[in-house]
């Protein structure tokens, strides 16, 4: 029997952020570059690098809200060129009234659901209540009432804050202080599809009816056919690929995104990860959560398409990489009443090209 694969959710870039947003449509917002937006009542993450302790730029900024969960849920991911990456995890009661009820119910596991469907096959296996489920909304460019309710969050996706060391309480008098020297991203909003959906969209079927006919007419086999289709930037790309076909991991990675080369961001709560090079330990060992030490699991990865769109806006930064894994606690605790960003774990794995220009 087949596997069941987990529901992925591609976030690609949208239209480009006008202005400062603020307010509900600001932190409700998912985004590539800017400043980081923060929830009510909870700090903005203003982390550092720790080796040249400048302060870190905002690559993307994630709203990620769990189904059946009382709380709205940020993400941010910050980057230096060192390279330095880190990630922090913001949550706050959608309803002040019922804060300590559903701050326990929190603390407890909620069973949630599937960010678009299917919230039952997404249960864990473990004897504690099952851990929540995303309910990620990155875009509307579906016509499908799913593809509507997935992507309503992530269309409204905004940045509006600023970054140094995770974060004390900030006033919104001080927001607005921080210094014009902080690193920056030119901001843009971050619109998603469903994996599936978008092949479908692509018409790879028409695609491969082509081979078909192509096969027939020239007399070539369909499967030497297939095996050449991977996307490349012209020969000396396509026989990189070649040349590295000995890693298994490299090339499912490379054909898994060739439907949607332009993804930017994969999100599959508590899923698999898409490896570019064989995990280390640091995945197999995850560390668990350091606030109540639950384990932690997959949640979104960044692409390596993200990369050619982070254009500075003043200090000339840039950041590489192949691939940036995002883990989280799987409870998503939110002890009651904490005010600041919570840090999770990013773990980066580089382009394994990179390794011939070293």
């Amino acid at each position: 029997m087949a596997a069941f694969r987990k529901p992925v959710l591609l976030g690609l870039r949208d239209s480009a952020v006008r202005g400062r947003p603020t307010g509900p449509g600001a932190w409700t917002a998912s985004k590539l570059g800017g400043l980081p937006d923060a929830l009510p009542a909870v700090a903005a993450p203003r982390p550092v690098c720790e080796r040249c302790r400048q302060p870190l730029a905002l690559v993307v900024q994630v709203y990620c809200p769990l189904e059946g969960s009382p709380f709205h849920r940020l993400l941010h991911v910050f980057a230096c060129p060192f390279p330095s990456w880190k990630v922090f995890r913001s949550q706050c009661l959608q309803m002040r009234e019922r804060e300590a009820q559903d701050a326990q119910k929190q603390e407890n596991g909620l069973a949630a659901e599937d960010w678009c469907e299917g919230a039952g096959d997404w249960g864990s296996d473990s004897e504690e209540a099952p851990p929540p489920q995303l309910t990620l909304d990155f875009g509307n460019d579906s016509s499908s009432a799913r593809d509507i309710d997935c992507t309503a969050q992530l269309q409204d996706l905004h940045l509006q804050d600023a970054v140094p060391g995770a974060a004390s309480p900030v006033s919104p008098g001080e927001e607005m202080a921080l210094p014009s020297e902080v690193p920056q991203f030119l901001p843009y909003y971050i619109c998603v599809v469903d994996e599936e959906d978008y092949r479908d969209f692509v018409s790879l079927e028409h695609a491969h009816s082509l081979l078909r006919e192509y096969q027939q007419k020239e007399g070539m086999d369909m499967e030497q056919l297939l095996s050449q289709s991977l996307p490349s930037d012209g020969d000396e790309k396509y026989e990189k690929t070649t040349i590295k076909s000995g890693d298994k991991i490299f090339y499912k990675f490379m054909k898994r995104i060739a439907a949607c080369q332009e993804q930017i961001l994969r999100y599959s709560w508590s899923g698999e990860p898409l490896f570019l090079t064989c995990p280390t330990s640091e995945v197999t060992e995850l560390p668990a959560c350091s606030h109540c030490g639950v384990q932690r699991t997959f949640e979104f990865q960044l692409m390596p398409a993200l990369v050619s769109m982070l254009r500075s806006t003043n200090l000339g930064l840039s950041v590489e990489f192949g691939t940036i894994l995002i883990y989280t606690c799987k409870k998503s605790c939110w002890p009651q009443n904490h005010q600041t960003p919570m840090e999770e774990l990013c773990i980066l794995q580089e382009d394994p090209d990179e390794s011939l220009f070293k």
